[in-house]
């Protein structure tokens, strides 16, 4: 049986819900070395929630998320889809000695030489 989109959209979804929640419990417990009492009260959910979002079956909201974004020093990008923090600070470490009209020239280059690639 073939499976449609939709469907593949919702094991996509339920795929990231999971590893999302195993980067919360690795940062709760790896990094900030609390239990979910501890971490659930620091952002404002209860320890039975918290639970359920370590196990990939639930989802923080803005304001929890923001508080595991300032408690861990994560970026909420780490938090919710796993992109590596030290990328940001690499790329912006990087472009700092560039204006900012160079670095959109470049960006400009860049598509550019994407749309060519594409038509070979």
């Amino acid at each position: 049986m073939e499976m449609n989109s939709s469907n593949r959209n919702i094991d996509i979804e339920k795929l990231e819900q999971i590893e999302r929640g195993k980067r919360i419990k690795f940062i709760r417990e790896e990094e900030l070395n609390m239990n979910k009492t501890q971490l659930s009260k620091e952002i404002g959910v209860s320890g039975q929630f918290l639970g359920l979002v370590e196990e990939g079956k639930g989802n923080l909201v803005y304001k929890s998320i923001k508080r595991l974004k300032d408690l861990s020093g994560h970026s909420a990008d780490y938090i919710l889809y796993g992109l590596d923090d030290a990328v940001i600070e690499k790329t912006k470490k990087c472009l700092e000695k560039y204006s900012e009209t160079q670095i959109m020239n470049a960006i400009d280059m860049i598509k550019e030489i994407t749309l060519f690639l594409k038509d070979i």
